[in-house]
């Protein structure tokens, strides 16, 4: 473990700095975050500027398998649903040994994306016909593994999953490895903590309120109260979903969550891509975060977000790669406002001058680093004391940022592209990529 590190300029509360001393504590934690301080000689000098590491808020790593297979069209008519189908057909063909495999080199990628944590929406959990595995936990440790093999911080999401829509009375033949309970899914979560690792652990998720019956949240709800931990919700994704929903319950979506979940801090609404503005005020006020997957969701045709309202009514907000159609959050950035720009005809729709904040990359690069902290169950985050000490080091040899060495280097590091992956990466005080890694 490195004690001491000093780079030239790093990303502190906000804005650049320079000259940093950063010390890292036996626990993994930053010790000292020390602006404009001279080098000591016994401090490992970085190679280039210095960023926090993301959470990559929701992902789906089986899927990483499918990605570039579903680029085609052979019908009149191509969405989501068609997508979805084709979809299951690779998580039929997922063992325990392949998903280890498959997320591996993913959480690799995502190391070198600039990623240092990962949240797992995880509902792959029996084999192909529904047969449970002897050791329940088997599709889990695959996953758990494949974090500890690479590096990153990992927190496992198991998904209760019971029906196949709103009026079904249950799975479909192609969906009953994703079944689970209320009681499952606890001792899922149980069983992960119970490994007593570093940098992994455990919350719970809800698959979407089509999948979920209306007691079983309400019961998994109650059991919850006392547990700090995320939980995380597929919510209003889909048009579709929204029309179904409202055909079942009389409410859309999240009105029917803001209605009869007690959200909090805990929850994370993922996609949240349909709202009407009363529901991002209702989300706001509980204090229930949104995980926006920008890639996924263009992939997908699924929609847009209503960002400006999410922005500005200071939800937190967190974004994932979800499919894994990109594997680096400075495309989900960008994507993220240049679909706004298309869609509103104009630029810089995320900037904010008049709350100070006229850089887009910096307020959305601010908002997603404490929002994804949320999202994943960490504590204080970026480069601060108490933060656990995950850093990027950028590579200033990336022709993408030529002569860009001044306050525009996030900017341009999200805004032209390509570019290169972080030369170094560090996850809790130790180097899993470049260095000593």
């Amino acid at each position: 473990m490195t004690a001491a590190l000093w780079a030239p300029r790093a990303w502190v509360q906000g804005r650049w700095r320079e000259s940093v001393l950063l010390e890292v504590a036996a626990d993994g934690t930053w010790a000292r975050v020390a602006p404009d301080t001279p080098r000591a000689g016994d401090a490992d000098a970085l190679p280039g500027p210095v960023l926090p590491g993301l959470v990559n808020a929701h992902s789906h790593a089986f899927q990483r398998a499918f990605v570039g297979l579903a680029e085609r069209r052979d019908g009149a008519h191509d969405d989501f649903w068609s997508w979805r189908d084709r979809m299951y057909g690779v998580a039929l063909s997922i063992t325990p040994e392949r998903l280890h495999a498959l997320a591996r080199h993913l959480y690799a990628e995502l190391l070198h994306g600039g990623y240092t944590q990962v949240c797992e929406f995880h509902y792959l959990h029996h084999a192909p016909d529904g047969t449970r595995y002897a050791d329940a936990l088997a599709m889990t440790r695959a996953l758990v593994q494949a974090a500890v093999d690479t590096g990153i911080g990992i927190t496992v999401l198991p998904v209760l999953y019971e029906r196949a829509g709103f009026d079904a009375p249950g799975l479909r033949t192609d969906q009953l490895r994703f079944a689970t309970t209320v009681d499952d899914v606890l001792a899922l979560r149980d069983g992960v903590r119970a490994l007593g690792l570093a940098h992994v652990s455990a919350g719970v998720a809800i698959h979407s309120l089509r999948a979920a019956r209306a007691s079983s949240i309400a019961a998994l709800a109650e059991r919850l109260a006392g547990d700090a931990a995320p939980i995380h919700i597929h919510v209003a994704e889909q048009t579709a979903e929204v029309d179904d929903c409202v055909a079942a319950s009389g409410l859309r979506p999240i009105e029917w969550l803001a209605g009869h979940v007690p959200l909090d801090a805990r929850w994370q609404l993922v996609h949240a891509t349909h709202t009407l503005p009363a529901e991002v005020d209702a989300v706001a006020a509980s204090g229930a975060g949104v995980v926006l997957c920008p890639s996924t969701e263009a992939n997908l045709g699924d929609g847009w977000p209503d960002l400006p309202r999410w922005l500005d009514s200071a939800t937190p907000l967190a974004t994932g790669s979800d499919s894994h159609v990109t594997r680096d959050w400075r495309e989900e950035l960008r994507l993220l406002d240049y679909v706004q720009r298309l869609v509103h005809r104009r630029r810089n729709v995320a900037a904010a001058p008049h709350h100070g904040a006229p850089a887009t990359a910096a307020r959305l690069f601010e908002r997603l680093l404490a929002g994804g902290a949320a999202a994943a169950g960490l504590g204080p985050c970026g480069l601060q004391r108490g933060a656990r000490a995950d850093l990027l080091v950028v590579d200033t040899g990336d022709p993408a940022l030529l002569e860009r060495d001044g306050d525009a280097l996030l900017d341009t590091l999200v805004f032209s592209s390509p570019t290169r992956p972080f030369t170094r990466v560090m996850v809790g005080g130790r180097w899993v990529v470049g260095a000593r890694a």
